[in-house]
Order: C-alpha cells, then sequence, then structure tokens
C-alpha cells in the first residue's frame, strides 16, 4: 500500500469516527432533553400526569421539543423517546423514535412544544415496532387530564387507548394530536446501541453498554411510577 493511500485510510477512518461521535452526541442531546421533560410535567403538582395513570401505563413517549413549520397547511416534526413496561412491572431501556404530522394542537404563535403520550395499552407500541403508528387512526387518542387523580377526568373517556400532553409558553396541558405519524428511529438506535440492534430487542433488555444519559430517562421514570405506587 503505497503511502498516500495510507493516509486516505487514516482520513477516512478518522471521518467515520467523527461523525460516529457526532451521531452519538446527538441522541445524548436528545435524551437528556427528555428526562428534562419528564422532570418538569412530573414536579408540577396541578399539572403532571395523574398517579393513577402513570401506574398503569404500558408505555410512555416524550418528544421535546416538536417543530411547528408552515404557514397555510403547517406541520411539525420532533424526535424523542419511548419506553415500554415489562411484565415484571419495571420500565424497558427507551428506543429513539421520531413524529410527524399535521398542525392541529399547536397554540397560536407557538413554534414548538413539548409532547408526552402515555399508553394504556401495548397495541399502539406493537404498531411502531411493526412500521408506524398513526394517532387516533391505529389507536383511539384523546387530551390527557392533570392533576393527582385521573378517574373523575377519564370516566368519560375510558375508551382512549393513549392520553397526549404538551406544553407550550412554559404550560403543560392535554391536547388532541390525531394524525401524528410516530415511528422508530432506527438510526439514532444503532447509534447509541450498535448495529443491526432491534426495537425489540432494546424492550427486552437484549442491549448492553447502554449509555448513562439514556439510562437516566428510564430511572427518572422509575422513580416516578415507584411514587406513584406509595
Amino acid at each position: 500500500m503505497s503511502r498516500t493511500a495510507a493516509r486516505f485510510l487514516i482520513l477516512l477512518s478518522s471521518l467515520l469516527l467523527a461523525g460516529a461521535a457526532l451521531a452519538g452526541e446527538t441522541e445524548a442531546k436528545r435524551a437528556r432533553e427528555a428526562t428534562r421533560v419528564l422532570d418538569e410535567i412530573m414536579q408540577a403538582p396541578d399539572r403532571r400526569i395523574p398517579t393513577n395513570l402513570l401506574a398503569e401505563a404500558q408505555a410512555i413517549a416524550v418528544i421535546p421539543d416538536l417543530i411547528k413549520a408552515g404557514l397555510v397547511v403547517g406541520g411539525r416534526r420532533g424526535h424523542g423517546l419511548i419506553v415500554v413496561k415489562g411484565a415484571d412491572g419495571t420500565w424497558s431501556n427507551p428506543s429513539f423514535i421520531t413524529m410527524t404530522g399535521g398542525s392541529v394542537g399547536f397554540q397560536a404563535g407557538v413554534q414548538s412544544t413539548d409532547v408526552v403520550l402515555v399508553f394504556r395499552s401495548k397495541r399502539g407500541v406493537d404498531s411502531i415496532v411493526h412500521g408506524k403508528f398513526t394517532l387516533g387512526a391505529d389507536a383511539s387518542a384523546a387530551a390527557g387530564p392533570v392533576g393527582r387523580s385521573a378517574q373523575a377526568s377519564t370516566d368519560a373517556q375510558l375508551k382512549a387507548e393513549i392520553y397526549s400532553y404538551s406544553r407550550a409558553r412554559g404550560l403543560f396541558a392535554g391536547v388532541a394530536l390525531d394524525g401524528s405519524v410516530i415511528s422508530i428511529d432506527h438510526d439514532s438506535n444503532q447509534a447509541v446501541f450498535g448495529s443491526g440492534v432491534t426495537p425489540r430487542r432494546i424492550f427486552e433488555g437484549g442491549v448492553a453498554n447502554v449509555p448513562e444519559v439514556v439510562v437516566d430517562f428510564r430511572d427518572r421514570l422509575e422513580e416516578y411510577t415507584a411514587q406513584s405506587a406509595e
């Protein structure tokens, strides 16, 4: 191998490693932002996800800074995390997801919002794992109740499989997000967990060396769930 070819290979390897590091930093930032959103909604006593709803949840998705775009028709796109509750009641490692859809549900003049989705069954998660999932079409969705107890608020909405929350201008509130599409972010999963790793493998604990910032999101949710059971 010539000296020029050797230098080219070294340069190419350096660029690939730099790209991988950058990808990892991007996912780490998303995980930190998702943890921030979770903390902020759960630490607001009168606007938090009700404790009994959190205890019964089968999956939780957090999409920070969902971006609004467009003037007439509009649209939105965001990246976040989703975790699934196992048979033993503990939360799985998070998988990265994307969310896209129309502009319904945004407050006038708001360009971005944080979104939290509470899945009451795993049917929607199974649809996400096997392709993509549309709120309101593949499963019923409703604006989520807030406060210490969901019982009075949810009696009239018992058919909803997913409750959605958004925060714009510092306030969380239930919001309708029908038509939004959720899908697995395979590129981000591979950047964090390695090539060929499937969402099912992530949810079932089949990954190792999970970055601390990603584990922190799962552990924080474990803490809030334990508090709701007290």
